[in-house]
């Protein structure tokens, strides 16, 4: 997003769409699992609300289920949903692919980051 490599976004536990660590996409992944949340009690309690239960372990995935403070590729659509609700999860730029802006505006992820580069000069709005 920020115009050079993308950094990895989290590994415990190990994030995206392809388990690499990073929000790299896909056509295949048709959520759009582009931002890196830093995810808060707030927007766990509402993705859970909207359906998306990101505390529940599901061991049989390998998925240990999330706390406050880990670092998870989120989809876009659901983060701009809890954006509109008041419980946004904050955002590593870096670490969001730039993908996430055909579906949530760039204004409202610069809103939440949590690493704001010195200057957003080449950054499309």
């Amino acid at each position: 997003m920020l115009g050079g490599r993308l950094e990895p976004c989290g590994n415990d536990p190990v994030t995206g769409f392809f388990r690499d660590g990073c929000c790299h996409t896909s056509p295949e992944d048709r959520g759009s699992h582009t931002i890196c949340a830093v995810v808060t009690p707030e927007f766990l309690q509402h993705q859970q609300r909207i359906g998306n239960d990101l505390s529940t372990p599901m061991l049989q995935y390998g998925f240990p289920g999330l706390v406050p403070g880990d670092r998870w590729c989120v989809t876009a659509g659901n983060w701009l949903q809890a954006h509109h609700d008041g419980a946004a999860a904050y955002v590593v730029l870096a670490s969001t692919h730039q993908r996430a802006l055909e579906i949530v505006p760039l204004a409202a992820l610069q809103q939440h980051a949590v690493d704001v580069p010195a200057s957003t000069d080449g950054l499309d709005a």
